[in-house]
């Protein structure tokens, strides 16, 4: 089913989505006094959107990028992201290699960084099938929220 609806999406429609809510937040941000800087975050099918994104970006809009388990990632577009990306995923899942994942890591640098859970498959952190697999879900959120901290908060 995801192949189906996949091949309705019109690409270019939602990356005129995109651009369009994050000069929205930009300018909310800016006119609050809050910041300039954003943190993109995805999951599976949008996790690898997060390479695209910010690859187009240019570090104009985006401080981070958060990748948890992305699919379909194009590691020749790595090289232009401008911004650290963190990717979360298991070395058991057949939907993101971790092979590609360590490749785009390198290939991006800037601080990005791979954290690889053991033992863990698609989907653990949203959608965990056991109370291990929960445990391993919070430690997942608990490095994505101290990245986003690390690479977005201004100690004043």
């Amino acid at each position: 089913m995801f192949e189906q609806w996949l091949a309705r999406q019109d690409s270019q429609r939602v990356a005129k989505d995109i651009a369009s809510s994050t000069k929205w937040m930009v300018d909310e941000f800016i006119a609050a006094g809050i910041s300039k800087k954003l943190g993109i975050i995805g999951f599976c099918f949008g996790g690898g959107r997060v390479i695209e994104v910010l690859a187009r970006d240019q570090g104009a809009c985006f401080g981070v990028g958060m990748s948890f388990y992305g699919t379909r990632m194009d590691p020749a577009i790595a090289a232009n992201v401008k911004v650290p990306v963190l990717f979360i995923s298991g070395d058991n899942d057949p939907l993101c290699p971790v092979t590609v994942l360590k490749d785009i890591e390198k290939s991006i640098g800037r601080g990005s960084r791979a954290v690889i859970f053991e033992g863990r498959g698609h989907g653990f952190a949203h959608r965990p099938e056991s109370p291990e697999e929960d445990g391993y879900a919070e430690q997942a959120f608990m490095v994505m929220r101290d990245w986003l901290y690390d690479n977005l908060v201004v100690d004043n």
